[in-house]
């Protein structure tokens, strides 16, 4: 924004206010730079993402929940919608207001999109002279995330660990990652089962995205991190942002995280659950564990899996398919011999043991990331906050009876 003052006149109060323009021909807000943007200009976001080749992925309501799918138009976002969320408990609910991102996380995450549940890795067609291998030539997508949360972005970081920054690079994940463009929103409701805090992995977003929003009541607040993330705000009707749009947007933020009922001292994790291994604990969760999968499932970060061979019926051609597994399976530790884990007991110490002792051993950081997912989705309502507490000794933040007598799944006599 030129400024044609004269020294010594009276700054103009609606300067501030003024449409925010580039010097530049191309109209590309520039890196680094805080703008706003009128709430309803958010579809036109959507409407250039499209025309740019992506596929807009975002929040949306389908069977009592907000998931995520394509968005296509403003509308489909769940305007004035929030969820309520507890162990073992999902509901939604409509806001007082038209909140477009009023809600926490619900049972999607980015993964399916990076790390698809089912993929085909390649071919075997029958010849005459024996067999030939055809290689997966379906398109890899464009993705453009919108809605990520600063929990789901840290979970993209810890899979980059396995599948890209270690030894053996996934192409499929690779492709779908590099390609994809991500418009973050920081947290503006935090669910009863959320504890990023804890783990430092929110509720702002701090890195891995292209443009962040933060939700004012009739404007965003934006960041700018990327040149792509610019170009898509390109001749926009932006404005710089004011000293009061950066308050209101820190207030969001930090009103979020005061939210926060769940709480994980994350201290000498590792050293506490490899020191306690036969902890009585473990059998208490194996009583109420019904080893369902679902915690893996909704979890941003699992990335257990098996691959299996699929015939067609004819018998002429197969594919490789690669599945999403679960550490619960029985099947999955199973050698020669028969499995390793053979009860609930030994799976459930094995997955809470990995997220958050062998995984820091492994990829440097922990496997969880604070969302909650597993703790609201788990039919019996187990708590990873409450079990570790046990195991350390101490109760969790809340009474540990509340989550699963809050679900209606367990009431006292």
């Amino acid at each position: 924004m030129t400024d044609r003052r004269r020294k010594g006149d009276k700054a103009d109060p609606k300067d501030a206010r003024r449409t925010f323009s580039m010097p530049d021909s191309a109209g590309v807000p520039p890196l680094g730079r805080t703008l706003v943007l009128e709430k309803p200009s958010l579809g036109k976001v959507i409407d250039r993402l499209w025309t740019e080749g992506y596929t807009v992925v975002g929040p949306t309501i389908s069977q009592g929940a907000i998931v995520f799918d394509e968005i296509r138009h403003l509308q489909q976002l769940p305007i004035g919608w929030t969820d309520e969320q507890d162990g073992g408990k999902y509901r939604l609910k409509r806001r007082s207001d038209d909140a477009y991102f009023g809600y926490a996380v619900g049972p999607h995450s980015w993964k399916q999109y990076l790390f698809p549940s089912r993929l085909t890795l390649f071919s075997i067609e029958k010849t005459q002279d024996g067999f030939q291998v055809h290689a997966d030539r379906t398109p890899t997508p464009r993705y453009a995330f919108l809605g990520a949360r600063s929990c789901d972005l840290h979970a993209m970081e810890v899979q980059d660990r396995t599948f890209v920054h270690g030894p053996f690079v996934d192409p499929h994940y690779q492709a779908r990652r590099e390609g994809a463009f991500v418009i973050a929103v920081n947290c503006s409701e935090a669910a009863a089962t959320c504890f990023c805090v804890s783990m430092k992995t929110g509720p702002k977003c701090q890195r891995g995205f292209d443009l962040a929003l933060t939700e004012l009541p009739s404007v965003f607040v934006v960041e700018v991190a990327t040149k792509r993330g610019g170009a898509i705000l390109a001749d926009l009707p932006l404005r710089e942002a004011t000293g009061k749009d950066l308050g209101a947007a820190a207030r969001v933020v930090r009103d979020t995280a005061s939210q926060m009922q769940r709480r994980l001292d994350t201290s000498d994790l590792p050293e506490l659950l490899y020191n306690n291994l036969e902890h009585p604990r473990w059998d208490n969760v194996a009583e109420r564990c019904l080893s369902c999968t679902n915690c893996t499932m909704v979890c941003p970060t699992c990335f257990c899996h098996c691959v299996e061979e699929v015939p067609d019926l004819d018998g002429q051609r197969a594919g490789r398919v690669r599945l999403w597994d679960s550490c619960f399976n029985p099947a999955h530790s199973h050698m020669a011999g028969g499995a390793v884990r053979s009860d609930i007991r030994a799976r459930y110490r094995q997955w809470l043991t990995h997220k958050f002792a062998s995984w820091i051993d492994q990829y440097g950081v922990s496997g969880c990331v604070g969302c909650g997912r597993c703790i609201t989705w788990c039919p019996v309502a187990i708590d990873v906050t409450e079990e570790i507490a046990a195991i350390r000794g101490n109760r969790s933040i809340e009474d540990s009876s509340q989550p699963l007598e809050a679900s209606g799944l367990r009431s006292d006599p």
